[in-house]
């Protein structure tokens, strides 16, 4: 309990307010690194991939996840899939080995009616909503058992490509900002052109 409180006060910090859908994406990530037997991916020893997307009523979720795990979007170690699920699947990079976790449906369902998720539903900021009326929904999800709200699939084997970093860097012809290599573009007159300079697509 001790190790859960302590992720959770770091994701408040992160995150930047109180809800119970970020301790949800904890515990969840938490249990996916426990089966895994894995610790917090210090550099890109893990991956996760979000079926989360954005705009619905539990984004939150993913913060917790890349609290607990060390997947972010700066390592490059987290991919999302805009599926607007609940669930996401861990990926140890070392062996390959993967497993996918998600809310049970029943449990989901209920916690969206909610009072914090009708406050929301009126509009009202996370931030807003009386901490009298968070607080109780915050505590009980984190000492909740995992059989009462997580769906954990079998372990899995994925197929891991391994990449490089890139390091080098060469100047936009145009606007002279340096730019990773990878993603310059070159001009019918074979100038090294950034991506917004030269028009092209992603």
């Amino acid at each position: 309990m001790t190790k859960i409180n302590e992720y959770f006060e770091v994701g408040l910090k992160f995150h930047g307010h109180k809800c119970p859908a970020m301790p949800l994406g904890l515990r969840a990530a938490l249990a996916a690194m426990e089966i895994l037997n894995v610790k917090h991916s210090a550099d890109k020893e893990l991956t996760v991939i979000s079926e989360t997307g954005k705009g619905h009523a539990a984004g939150c979720f993913l913060d917790g996840i890349m609290v607990a795990t060390g997947c972010t979007y700066g390592k490059s170690n987290i991919k999302k899939l805009y599926y607007n699920k609940m669930a996401f699947t861990l990926i140890d990079n070392q062996n390959g080995k993967s497993v996918r976790v998600s809310l049970k449906p029943d449990f989901f369902a209920n916690a969206l009616n909610s009072p914090f998720v009708k406050k929301r539903k009126e509009g009202i900021a996370p931030q807003d909503i009386e901490t009298e009326l968070v607080d109780p929904l915050i505590e009980k999800i984190l000492n909740l058992s995992q059989s009462e709200f997580l769906d954990i699939e079998d372990v899995k084997q994925k197929n891991i490509k391994k990449t490089k970093g890139i390091f080098d860097v060469q100047p936009c012809f145009k606007c002279a900002e340096l730019t990773f290599i990878n993603k310059l573009r070159v001009d019918a007159g074979g100038n090294h052109l950034c991506i917004p300079c030269s028009g092209y697509a992603e």
